[in-house]
């Protein structure tokens, strides 16, 4: 016991700086890949690889040896099967890396990027006020339409495949683009820095097939283009009129037009990440509201209380 803990001390002894760094460095990337892969289909695939390692220890202590043969048989594959298996999950991950900005090189050049921002936000508050009036138009009289405002992710892949414009959104031209005969109305516009950079553009569908049947192409396309970059998809439903916005692989159905042209202008404009939690909580508080009125509490008190 005693060499034991003199073995504890002496490795104590030699943690230095660098190992605390270490640990910390790993601890957090461990920390993003968990983040990562909870809500993604890849959790499953990880439950899968820890079975499989967990048949292999047994198979090992029991010297089952035809079982332990097939199993060695499999992590020696193991690495490439990973990238093949995880192929989309490693993607996303590339790409939120390439999205992270460093702040301290962005206060550098801040001084001399302040009049493009500007613009940029002058051009973004012109655009986001004309889609909000088109689309009032367009969900009234049951026009299907298919927006992508680019964010940091470019889009010139998807541009093209459509038709370049590159001109001044305006009220007239984003509804004359899905005027049903016209020929770019089946594909979607492209919005970059405030300007329609394309129309007609093919996106990929999403691979969710979890999200509803009573969704046509249009969303599936908004969501799958919300899966594969941070760029924001509008969507008006042709069948119905609705309005719904797609990002980071999530639908916001049925908006209103003052809420299509606040989440707009917190995405484009002041660059806010959706609160995927508030939703939740407005629930559980009107669930507890209609809780308290079915025990006859009057409705005074209950509005009070929201």
């Amino acid at each position: 016991m005693s060499g034991l803990m003199d073995s504890f001390v002496r490795q104590v002894s030699l943690f230095g700086i660098s190992d605390f760094i270490d640990i910390c460095v790993v601890a957090c990337v461990m920390f993003q890949l968990i983040k990562l892969l909870r809500e993604t289909r890849a959790i499953q695939l990880v439950k899968g690889l820890l079975a499989l390692v967990a048949i292999y220890l047994v198979s090992y202590i029991l010297q089952l040896k035809s079982i332990l043969f097939l199993m060695e048989n499999v992590f020696q594959i193991g690495a490439i099967a990973l990238i093949i298996l995880f192929q989309p999950e490693l993607r996303r991950v590339l790409e939120q890396v390439g999205r992270t900005r460093v702040s301290a090189l962005g206060g550098v050049f801040a001084s001399g990027a302040a009049d493009d921002h500007a613009k940029k936000v002058r051009a973004w508050e012109n655009a986001i006020n004309v889609v909000c009036d088109a689309c009032a138009t367009m969900s009234r009289q049951k026009v299907g339409a298919l927006l992508i405002f680019e964010r940091s992710t470019p889009l010139g892949d998807v541009a093209s495949t459509g038709t370049v414009v590159d001109a001044v959104p305006s009220y007239e031209l984003i509804n004359n683009l899905f005027f049903k005969n016209s020929p770019l109305h089946d594909g979607a516009v492209v919005l970059r820095d405030g300007r329609i950079h394309a129309a007609g553009c093919v996106l990929p569908l999403s691979a969710n097939f979890t999200i509803s049947r009573e969704l046509g192409t249009r969303h599936r396309a908004a969501l799958g283009m919300s899966e594969n970059s941070d760029a924001l998809a509008l969507v008006v439903s042709e069948e119905n009129g609705k309005i719904t916005v797609a990002q980071n692989g999530a639908l916001k159905r049925d908006l209103s037009i003052d809420e299509l042209r606040s989440e707009l202008k917190n995405a484009l404009i002041l660059q806010k990440r959706p609160e995927a939690k508030k939703l939740g909580f407005r629930l559980i508080r009107k669930d507890a509201a209609q809780t308290r009125k079915e025990a006859g509490i009057p409705d005074e008190e209950i509005k009070g209380q929201l």
